[in-house]
């Protein structure tokens, strides 16, 4: 028997759609407080997510309160250090080495349109330095979680990573919580390993903030584009 066509007009459908297309990276957060239980919810929900032979590679520490006020003053701190870009590095890279297009396109045009809603011209350093600092006070967001790896997984892993983190941002919209995943704090990995703890035979993956947006902050209203499924996808017969 042959399973039914699946029916893009049925209440579940337009619910996971919406929850998967209003996820924007938000940079702006109101500062109500997010329950505990919320957060173990929403972990509990991603933690679905799959991964090869249910090996489950995510690890999670969940900062709110003074702990996460402490981290954000340290690497704000070193943000601001004079030698930051020498004295801290990526402990893997995130971005290419070698940027081509469409890709170093589509990068700058995020850029500069976040830019241009907050007013900072292409001279303003000071202003892009503190805009990009804002990352390290978790653009003020109540909670703030970092994710690590065990050292021994391998490439497939950090895909599965990826599933999980997409099933965590989707679960919270569908709560009606923002998030902003955050591969800015990688450069300050020791920092954040000291802080948080973190054994050894882990790695950082990324940061990400978590809690409402600030309807009233002209950042959160920046959308970004996708390109149309005919410029990605190839359908074969």
């Amino acid at each position: 028997m042959s399973a039914a066509p699946p029916d893009s007009d049925s209440p579940v459908a337009a619910i996971v759609d919406e929850a998967i297309t209003s996820r924007r990276s938000i940079r702006a957060f109101l500062p109500t407080e997010i329950p505990r239980a919320d957060i173990e919810a929403l972990l509990a929900v991603a933690a679905r997510a799959p991964s090869g032979t249910n090996i489950q590679p995510w690890r999670v520490t969940v900062l709110t309160g003074e702990s996460l006020l402490q981290l954000s003053e340290k690497i704000l701190a070193a943000h601001d250090h004079p030698d930051s870009q020498t004295l801290h590095i990526e402990e893997y890279p995130y971005y290419p080495s070698k940027w081509v297009s469409p890709y170093i396109e589509r990068r700058r045009k995020v850029g500069w349109d976040l830019y241009g809603l907050l007013g900072l011209g292409r001279e303003d350093k000071a202003g892009m330095h503190a805009q990009h600092g804002r990352n390290y006070a978790f653009f003020d967001a109540p909670v703030g979680l970092m994710f690590t790896i065990d050292r021994v997984l391998e490439l497939g892993s950090w895909l599965d990573y990826g599933m999980f983190l997409e099933a965590f941002m989707v679960a919270a919209r569908g709560r009606g919580l923002d998030t902003c995943p955050q591969a800015a704090f990688n450069r300050f990995h020791k920092i954040i390993g000291d802080h948080i703890g973190m054994p050894a035979e882990q790695t950082f993956v990324c940061g990400m903030s978590l809690g409402y947006a600030d309807p009233s902050r002209v950042e959160n209203s920046l959308v970004t584009d996708r390109e149309p499924v005919e410029r990605f996808a190839r359908f074969m017969a």
